[in-house]
């Protein structure tokens, strides 16, 4: 029994790892040019679909961009994409984002999100890391959310994230954790 177990956790694992290379995230492509087209198409359909985003973005000291985040899962499961890092909306870093977990999962699925930093010292503590992970003190909201994020919000949380853009379908309950890693593309 525990070698059946052991097989198809290895299995899992090996299919995830083969799903999420093959949605493509433009790895190896023509580097920095396509993350900041994608970018820049990201940031305009979060501005223009959830308004609210925009004077989020306007107050926050810098805002990360991930376009193309690409997830699956078959008990152990991964996520990877790339995108910027915006000052005053000039693409000053590029990162990736890589995302493990573990549990009760099965699926796949691709998305967008931001981080908005809300604060000099988080995003100077987000640049100065050899690589940043996503913790507790991390806001999470909807697209629903996304449109109505208001003062009060930005003023308690350091770092708000945007998730947003879904397509797909992953279910399951999992243990996982966020690494942002800067990059030359």
């Amino acid at each position: 029994m525990e070698r059946i177990s052991r097989r198809a956790l290895l299995g899992g694992a090996g299919a995830s790892l083969m799903l999420t290379a093959a949605c493509g995230n433009g790895v190896g492509g023509n580097g920095a040019q396509q993350i900041d087209a994608r970018v820049d198409a990201t940031r305009n359909f979060l501005f223009s679909r959830y308004p609210g985003t925009q004077d989020l973005a306007s107050r926050a000291y810098g805002v990360l961009y991930m376009p193309l985040i690409t997830e699956a899962g078959f008990f152990l499961g991964g996520a990877y994409g790339r995108g910027a890092l915006r000052i005053r909306d000039v693409t000053v870093d590029y990162y990736s984002s890589t995302k493990a977990s573990y549990g009760l999962q099965i699926g796949a699925q691709q998305y967008a999100h931001a981080l908005f930093f809300m604060t000099e010292a988080a995003l100077g503590d987000f640049r100065a890391s050899t690589g940043w992970a996503a913790s507790a003190d991390l806001k999470y909201a909807t697209p629903e959310q996304g449109a109505s994020i208001g003062k009060e919000t930005t003023e308690i949380d350091p770092v708000i994230a945007l998730v947003f853009g879904q397509q797909g379908l992953i279910a399951g309950a999992t243990l996982a954790g966020v690494k942002y890693t800067r990059i030359i593309p």
